[in-house]
């Protein structure tokens, strides 16, 4: 996919995403209606804890310690989602707080996405809407920033969210890169999209971030080891035209899911190096490296990367009977829950609606055998499937109740 470069040189932008749901304890048929406690509290925080000092922490360090050398030079963009935040305040401080001070380096952009990394876009726009205003409420609390970009869950884009991300005043959109788009050829400065005339798209390079992200630690790869003068070697055949490479990926590609003996630090290092002193390269952010302009597109019409075996379509969290039935049935209380004024119901609407819970009943899993979501705590699809319909089903009464005018059950987790 080419743009006009106009500058001279060419964009590097680093994208590194941190999600973490809720996730829900063990919850059987015969406690649908008498408990009202859902998450495993124990779980949740030991998993916080050891990723943040696995992940988090150790990877800000290394980012930190590059801004301090690089200066200007070195910038990324990340998204954090709203129930990460949560408990990252409530069970590891010290890990929200360095993602604060790289934020305050100034050579950090933050960027939305929706509170609890759900998949509501395809859903209810209002809906989508609420959880975007309440990640960016988050995000001006905690960081004291108003984000300019949007990213969706799982990369999904649609023309309605064009809309409601111009509508909100976000000047930026990430998005998957697929051949399913119709795209003009326009200057970075010259938008020509009519309907969303000072929306940008950033276009995710999908197999330079799956080189990092998914292929990275695998000796079976036939270009292990990757070093970063192979990387840098990629990026210079791409052609002049290209005036962005949008490499995005989790957070936990650096360390969480994997063994910190692969070297990936030490390849983000050197390749941040390559890049500063490269006279054609430089680290932008998402809103300086955006510069495609936006066409139709329709949700979730993205390509099967069949390298990796990582389908970037929505067909991992809403491709099979038991996906579509859990998520209707979430989505029955949408008419409530828009009006629905109860802080218990409205903590647990949100938190059941992170798309990790529908993840966990995918069938199919990565060629390598790896699933792409961390930390599943289930050990097969249909096991996560009953666990999350007994939770729903002691919610939906609830939901049921508070309509009815009785006064909901207590909720006693957080």
């Amino acid at each position: 996919m080419k743009t006009q470069n106009i500058t001279g040189q060419q964009s590097v932008c680093l994208l590194l995403r941190v999600h973490q749901p809720y996730r829900l304890k063990p919850y059987r048929f015969f406690d649908i209606g008498v408990d009202h406690s859902y998450y495993n509290q124990y779980q949740n925080a030991d998993i916080l804890r050891r990723i943040a000092r696995e992940c988090y922490i150790p990877v800000n360090e290394v980012l930190m310690s590059l801004i301090r050398k690089f200066g200007d030079s070195f910038k990324i963009a990340l998204s954090i989602s709203g129930t990460a935040i949560e408990q990252m305040k409530r069970y590891v401080p010290e890990a929200l707080e360095s993602f604060r001070e790289l934020y305050l380096t100034g050579n950090v952009e933050l960027v939305a996405e929706p509170y609890s990394h759900s998949l509501a876009l395809g859903v209810d726009m209002d809906e989508y809407r609420r959880q975007v205003e309440k990640q960016v409420k988050m995000l001006h609390c905690f960081f004291g920033c108003i984000p300019n970009a949007l990213i969706n869950s799982n990369f999904s884009f649609s023309d309605e969210l064009a809309s409601l991300a111009s509508g909100m005043g976000f000047k930026v959109v990430l998005v998957n890169e697929v051949k399913q788009f119709t795209w003009q050829m326009e200057s970075n400065l010259s938008p020509a999209n009519d309907a969303f005339p000072e929306l940008k798209i950033a276009l995710r390079n999908n197999d330079l971030s799956e080189d990092i992200s998914s292929r990275f630690s695998h000796s079976e790869w036939t270009e292990w080891p990757l070093t970063s003068e192979k990387y840098m070697g990629w990026l210079n055949r791409l052609e002049q035209s290209t005036a962005s490479v949008n490499l995005f990926t989790d957070y936990e590609t650096f360390a969480g899911n994997r063994n910190m003996n692969t070297g990936i630090l030490n390849f983000l290092q050197a390749f941040a190096d390559r890049i500063v002193s490269s006279k054609r390269w430089l680290f932008s952010t998402v809103s300086e490296a955006a510069g495609t302009v936006l066409d139709a597109v329709k949700p979730g019409s993205q390509k099967r990367d069949k390298s990796t075996g990582y389908e970037n379509t929505l067909e991992a969290w809403i491709g099979n009977d038991l996906q579509r039935e859990a998520l209707n049935g979430l989505y029955s209380a949408l008419p409530v829950m828009a009006k629905c004024n109860d802080e218990g119901l409205r903590r647990d609407w949100s938190k059941l609606q992170s798309s990790d819970h529908f993840y966990y009943m995918r069938f199919e899993q990565s060629d390598n055998g790896e699933t792409i979501n961390s930390f599943n705590p289930y050990s097969s699809p249909y096991d996560a499937f009953i666990n999350y319909m007994n939770v729903l089903a002691d919610f939906l009464i609830r939901v049921e109740e508070y309509e009815n005018g009785q006064m909901p059950a207590a909720q006693n987790s957080l």
